[in-house]
């Protein structure tokens, strides 16, 4: 018996988000597993759990990201490294889908309480979620793999084609003897390079300032010692520190604690050049890429924005400017902030929902939508 649409409109869903966390869900597998509940009871959890983890994960670095997926998505819980999954939480209905027979029950079974939301929710812009549904939110940006795109090293390492490596070649030759092998190949290994975060937390963008910092701790988190992030507002506030913690919740309330003009003005050129002098230039900013997360409601000189993008440009590697009112219908960017910073801008995109969250992850791992700077 086939899976019933509704499991099947589940599951793809669940597999979606695993993907925007990194994982390894494409097709070929999200049909492995669909193929897999066939045979099992979708209103057992444990089948549920195993059936995924056995067809959507890779390799040993996608278990960990599966089981955080898993619990936020089924059961809007976050999972403990080392431990198993919370169970989902699942619901019979009792208007089974017409037609469907026992396949329709099966189906409206595995609908879980926070599953059916979460497709709902990726689109919904963040300003306008309820608590319950900001929680929500803010459980599945935290499983997020927002890694930074990776770089070319001066370094080599064995690889089946590229250039020919002499001196393995030799060894390779002494150990056989003195008898001929093939030859050995090198390539340059690859590295990811430095994220910088600077996060404007004026008034007016008070509504996204929690969704994007929490963005940035899961940059953090996926990024590790390579990812720098900042405050703007009325001065600018390193918080690389704050962010590091593992947990979410802990890592935002020390943040909150350390940033001192929440919700005040904006002067976003004059806190880019403090950002430039002091951080900027030491290397910080040298072939990064950097994420601008504003309105562009510059209170200060545009002027001085304009200067201080162009010089961020010649310095960084990638300039993406994230702008949440990017999304509204008819939108055009025509504060003198945004027209002066625009064209030093890389990619201009929206922060606005989970969607766009996760569109902003693909843009910072290198993916479609460099070189693209329009409204």
């Amino acid at each position: 018996m086939s899976v019933g649409r509704d499991v099947t409109e589940t599951m793809v869903g669940f597999a979606r988000t695993l993907r925007a966390a990194g994982g390894a869900a494409d097709p070929e597998r999200v049909q492995a597993m669909l193929a897999a509940l066939d045979h099992l009871d979708v209103l057992d959890p444990s089948d549920v759990y195993w059936a995924g983890r056995l067809t959507l994960c890779a390799d040993p670095d996608d278990l960990a990201r599966y089981d955080r997926c898993f619990a936020a998505y089924f059961s809007g819980a976050t999972a403990r490294p080392g431990r198993r999954p919370p169970p989902v939480v699942v619901r019979r209905t009792t208007m089974p889908d017409p037609g469907a027979g026992d396949g329709g029950e099966r189906s409206e079974g595995l609908k879980a309480a926070t599953a059916s939301a979460v497709e709902v929710l990726r689109d919904r812009d963040v300003a306008r979620l309820t608590d319950a549904e900001r929680a929500e939110v803010a459980r599945l940006i935290a499983v997020l793999d927002a890694g930074a795109e990776r770089r070319r090293s001066r370094r080599f390492a064995p690889a089946p084609t590229g250039r020919l490596d002499p001196a393995r070649t030799v060894r390779e030759t002494l150990r056989r003897g003195g008898e001929t092998s093939l030859l050995k190949r090198r390539t340059h290994r690859t590295r990811p390079r430095r994220l910088v975060l600077i996060v404007d937390v004026s008034g007016s963008m008070s509504p996204y300032a929690d969704a994007l910092l929490r963005f940035a701790h899961a940059a953090t988190r996926s990024g590790g010692r390579g990812v720098e992030v900042f405050s703007a507002g009325t001065r600018l506030t390193r918080l690389t520190r704050e962010l590091r913690h593992r947990d979410a919740d802990t890592a935002m309330a020390a943040a909150s604690a350390a940033i001192p003009d929440w919700s005040g003005g904006t002067r976003l050129g004059e806190e880019l050049k403090e950002f430039l002098d002091r951080f900027g230039q030491r290397g910080v900013a040298r072939g990064a890429v950097v994420v601008i997360a504003s309105d562009g409601w510059e209170r200060g000189d545009a002027a001085l924005l304009g200067e201080q993008m162009a010089r961020l440009r010649r310095l960084a590697h990638r300039v993406v400017w994230a702008n949440p009112h990017k999304a509204r219908p008819g939108y055009e960017p025509l504060t003198a902030g945004m027209a002066a910073a625009l064209p030093h801008v890389d990619d201009f995109t929206s922060g606005h929902s989970l969607a766009a969250l996760e569109g902003l992850a693909r843009l910072i791992a290198g993916g479609p939508g460099k070189g693209s700077a329009h409204a």
